[in-house]
């Protein structure tokens, strides 16, 4: 089954979850086309494809956020990829005046620990004086029959080059969140970040933070998931340990230290895909083992 299939069937199940009828339809369209389906937008007399018919009412995701935001709302759906184990709706809230929050939807257990540890983490951020960093604001945390609704405050992102030395301020930043021992974002990947028109990083998606790991796995996760970019998950994960001291040393790590960590961070990430009962790089023996048993011959 294709790519697109798959995102389509998604979205008919998350409609028939966030908008149950009956009720009268309004239209909506499928961008940038309906073969390549990403976004579910109120239909504009020019969109391609024909109109995909949504329930309003009062039973409606859209009337549940109106209330708790305090403002009409219209949603955007993204129409998310598959085979994503923590995979869940996301929309946009639209008011009158813009954009009022993007909104996750948790619909599986996985998905409430999720969001509940986002929001968890979020709370924590706003009493932390941050200088790098910033994150969204929780707008509202809540439930709506049976499923965990979480508004956050949109970012004003902008995207352009990002500095290595912001990156690194960023990191350490992080690191020195109060908890036990150093923090980490979790997913500190090149899609959840982004420069803010004030020089500082735009961070959201903090689903995945966590308290108790070395110095620096963020900047190994940054560094990893670009080269997964480009080559496959052995390779990245050979490139991390190669590179890893040049990546680590800002944050004062040795050439041992700095191998250790990056191995200690690829057994973590692959614990989390089987925690997780997801294997999106295939088998750890065909990735994670060549690397630590390369390790283990060095030390």
């Amino acid at each position: 089954m294709n790519d697109a299939r798959v995102r389509l069937r998604y979205l008919s199940e998350t409609l028939d979850l966030l908008f149950p009828g009956p009720g009268e339809g309004r239209p909506y369209s499928l961008l940038p086309h309906p073969l390549l389906p990403r976004r579910l937008v109120p239909r504009a007399w020019w969109h391609p494809g024909r109109k995909i018919t949504v329930p309003v009412g009062e039973a409606t995701v859209e009337t549940y956020l109106s209330e708790v935001l305090g403002t009409p709302i219209r949603v955007v759906l993204h129409v998310r990829p598959a085979l994503r184990v923590n995979r869940k709706p996301i929309l946009e809230a639209h008011a009158p005046d813009g954009l009022a929050a993007f909104v996750k939807i948790g619909d599986t257990d996985r998905g409430r620990e999720l969001i509940a540890n986002e929001a968890r983490t979020l709370h924590l951020l706003a009493g932390v004086p941050l200088r790098t960093v910033v994150p969204p604001s929780v707008l509202h945390h809540g439930s709506w029959r049976g499923l965990s609704v979480l508004a956050l405050s949109p970012l004003p992102v902008r995207r352009g080059r990002i500095s290595a030395d912001l990156l690194i301020d960023a990191v350490g930043e992080i690191s020195r969140i109060p908890g036990r021992g150093s923090a980490w974002h979790g997913d500190f990947s090149p899609w959840n970040i982004a420069r803010g028109a004030d020089g500082r990083l735009l961070v959201w998606d903090w689903e995945r933070f966590a308290t108790g790991v070395p110095p620096g796995f963020d900047a190994l996760h940054h560094f990893f998931q670009r080269a997964l970019r480009r080559t496959g998950p052995a390779t990245a994960a050979r490139a991390c340990l190669a590179q890893s001291l040049p990546i680590l040393a800002p944050f004062g790590l040795s050439a041992a230290e700095s191998r250790l960590t990056a191995v200690r961070y690829l057994i973590a990430l692959a614990d989390r895909h089987a925690a997780d009962g997801h294997a999106p790089f295939g088998p750890p023996d065909h990735w994670l083992n060549p690397v630590v048993d390369f390790q283990e011959i060095l030390t």
